[in-house]
């Protein structure tokens, strides 16, 4: 029996699928029996879903209502669902900060900014802080005409490129005999360049000054999503917005 076996498998030929032709070459690729058998089952798959759709919708109540009409919208031709007003009200760097970081980080870091902060403002000798008004020198003379020909710098004793400044101002002997702003020259060109120094840093402390408030408003906010998820009544207060987290009352407690 195991003879007429391997004399059968011996006989037997390999049937090989035909190939394309050299002159449909230029059709494209031939397709052979099991690419049609995909494609054919692809196509009766997405028919039979729409005659399951389209009888969905023949069987449809008019009258009929769920909730996900009302929680749901139109857009792009598709229904999305709507987000909560929380979520609307916060940012997309809000929201990405929230959810990696814990609130006890984000404080820790807020904390690290304001004393970055308050070295900032002690070196750059900031005198327009918030609360306080700009110091005023006012000068008296004795009619109009000293008014219309008094000269600020002569009066100060200083270069005319320095008047702008309100700290560190030296006087003219002290230009001619030292040598003021890091051994050179103080000069207009060393001046200017000190006013530019002292803008940049001024603009790198307001920035500082912004993170460190979205900093707080991202701790505040991470802070009220743990408090909600206390099983007590509450009643919103406030609604959140972007600058500020929501303000919610909760019901008093009796304690024995």
């Amino acid at each position: 029996m195991s003879s007429f076996r391997k004399a059968l498998k011996s006989k037997q030929r390999n049937h090989h699928e035909r190939s394309q032709p050299a002159d449909r070459k230029h059709l494209g690729l031939l397709e052979k029996k099991k690419d049609y058998k995909l494609r054919a089952n692809d196509y009766h798959k997405k028919q039979d879903f729409l005659a399951a759709l389209r009888k969905k919708a023949m069987d449809k109540n008019p009258d009929e209502f769920y909730y996900k009409m009302i929680s749901s919208k139109l857009q792009d031709g598709e229904h999305v669902a709507k987000k909560p007003k929380w979520e609307e009200e916060v940012t997309e760097e809000q929201r990405k900060v929230m959810r990696t970081q814990d609130v006890k980080y984000v404080e820790m870091k807020r904390v690290a900014e304001a004393k970055k902060i308050e070295r900032m403002k002690a070196e750059l000798h900031l005198l327009e802080a918030e609360g306080k008004e700009k110091n005023k020198h006012t000068f008296f003379v004795d009619n109009m005409k000293e008014v219309q020909s008094f000269d600020l710098a002569e009066q100060l004793q200083t270069a005319p490129q320095l008047l702008g400044r309100v700290f560190n101002r030296p006087r003219l002997h002290t230009l001619e005999t030292q040598s003021v702003g890091g051994g050179g020259a103080a000069g207009p060109r060393a001046a200017k360049a000190l006013f530019k120094l002292r803008q940049r840093q001024y603009s790198l402390l307001a920035q500082r000054i912004d993170r460190e408030k979205k900093m707080f408003v991202i701790s505040q906010k991470i802070q009220t999503r743990k408090d909600l998820q206390d099983k007590r009544r509450k009643i919103k207060v406030k609604q959140e917005t972007t600058n500020s987290a929501a303000v919610y009352k909760f019901a008093s407690k009796r304690k024995r």
